[in-house]
C-alpha cells in the first residue's frame, strides 16, 4: 500500500509561476495477499448483548408473575361472588317456602271455615263463587300437591295438607304414591310423618315395586335403616323381575352401604329372579366389583346355574371381566 505526500515551496512571481518545483515523497508498504482487511471496530447496537437478553427475561417473568396475580384476583372474587349468590339464593328460597306455608295454611283454615257444619244451616251460594276447593287434583304431570311436597321433602306443607284432606294413597300415572316418592328423594322426617298418618309400605306402583325398592334405588341409608326397623319386608319382590331390593342394587348402584344394610336385615344373598339370576349373577354383569366381593363374604353361592345353565363365572368370562374371574375361583 503506498502513501503519497508532498511539499511545495512556491515563491510567487507576479505572473503566478512558481519558482521552484514541488517534491512529492512517495511510501509504499507491502500487504500480504493472505492477511484479510482490517475491520473497524464499530460498538454493538443498543439493545443487544447478554445484559439486554437477561433484562428482557427479567421483564417476561415480571409480566408473568403480574398476569398470574390478576387470574389469582380475579378467579378469587369470581368464587366470592358465586357463594355470595348461593347464599342469597338459599335465603331467597327459604323465605319463599315459609311464606308459601303461611298462605297454605291460610287458604286451607279458610276453605275448612267456609264449609258448612253440620249443625248449621246451610246458607245459599252466589252461584258466581265456589266455597270448596279440592286439595286431591292431580296436574299435567298426574302428581297431587301431597306429592309435590313430599318429593320436595317439604314436611311442614304435607302435614298442612293431610291435615285438610289430602290422600296420602293417591298415586301417579306410574301408580307411585307420596310416600314412595319421599323415599327415592331420601327426605327421612316426610317419611316419618306419612308413615305416621298411615302409609304403607306394602303399597305398590304398576311395575310392583315397593316403597323400600325406591328408597334403595335412591341409595339413602337413613331411610332404608328406619323403614328395616319400623318392621318392612326386606325380600319383597316386584311383579316384572321378580327382584328383591338387594338385586336392585346389584343391577342399579352396586351401593355396597346399602347392601351392607339389606343383608345385616337377613336379605337372601342367593335369591333367584324370573330368569334365574341371583344378586350374584347380577352385580357380576354389571361389573361391581366390590358387590361381588361383599356378596361373596356373605355367603353367595357361585355355583349356582340360571335358567340357561350359566354361573357367575361363565357370566364374568363372557363379558371378560378379568378382575371379577380371579374372585370367583
Amino acid at each position: 500500500m503506498c502513501y503519497y505526500s508532498a511539499s511545495m515551496q512556491e515563491s510567487m512571481k507576479p505572473d503566478g509561476i512558481s519558482e521552484e518545483p514541488a517534491l512529492i515523497e512517495v511510501k509504499c508498504e507491502s500487504v500480504s495477499e493472505d492477511s484479510p482487511p482490517e475491520k473497524a471496530s464499530t460498538p454493538p447496537p443498543r439493545g443487544y448483548g447478554p445484559a439486554a437478553g437477561r433484562r428482557k427475561i427479567r421483564q417476561t417473568a415480571d409480566m408473568e408473575r403480574f398476569f398470574e396475580r390478576m387470574r389469582q384476583m380475579q378467579n378469587s372474587w369470581m368464587s366470592e361472588q358465586l357463594q355470595q349468590s348461593q347464599e342469597r339464593e338459599e335465603r331467597l328460597v327459604t323465605t319463599i317456602l315459609e311464606s308459601n306455608n303461611k298462605v297454605v295454611s291460610t287458604i286451607m283454615e279458610t276453605i275448612h271455615s267456609l264449609q258448612p257444619s253440620t249443625a248449621a244451616t246451610p246458607q245459599p251460594c252466589p252461584p258466581s263463587y265456589a266455597r270448596t276447593v279440592s286439595v286431591n287434583v292431580h296436574d299435567k304431570m298426574g302428581l297431587t300437591p301431597l306429592m309435590v311436597a313430599a318429593q320436595k321433602g317439604f314436611t311442614s306443607l304435607v302435614e298442612i295438607l293431610v291435615k285438610h284432606g289430602s290422600d296420602i294413597d293417591m298415586r301417579d300415572r306410574a301408580g307411585k304414591d307420596s310416600l314412595m316418592l319421599a323415599c327415592y328423594a331420601g327426605h327421612l322426617d316426610t317419611v316419618t310423618y306419612l308413615r305416621q298418618c298411615g302409609a304403607s309400605w306394602q303399597s305398590q306402583d304398576m311395575d310392583g315395586c315397593t316403597p323400600l325398592h325406591w328408597a334403595v334405588d335412591g341409595g339413602h341409608q337413613p331411610v332404608i335403616s328406619y323403614m328395616i326397623q319400623d318392621g318392612c319386608e326386606v325380600d319383597v319382590r316386584d311383579k316384572v323381575s321378580l327382584w328383591t331390593p338387594l338385586m336392585h342394587v346389584s343391577a342399579i348402584s352396586g351401593d355396597t352401604a346399602v347392601a351392607s344394610i339389606l343383608l345385616q336385615a337377613g336379605a337372601d344373598v342367593n335369591v333367584r329372579d324370573k330368569a334365574g339370576k341371583t344378586p350374584l349373577m347380577v352385580a357380576v354383569l354389571n361389573n361391581h366389583e366390590e358387590l361381588v366381593k361383599l356378596l361373596l363374604d356373605n355367603g353367595a353361592d357361585h355355583h349356582i346355574k340360571n335358567e340357561y345353565g350359566a354361573g357367575a363365572a361363565d357370566m364374568a368370562k363372557v363379558f371378560e371381566r378379568e378382575n371379577i374371574m380371579n374372585l370367583l375361583e
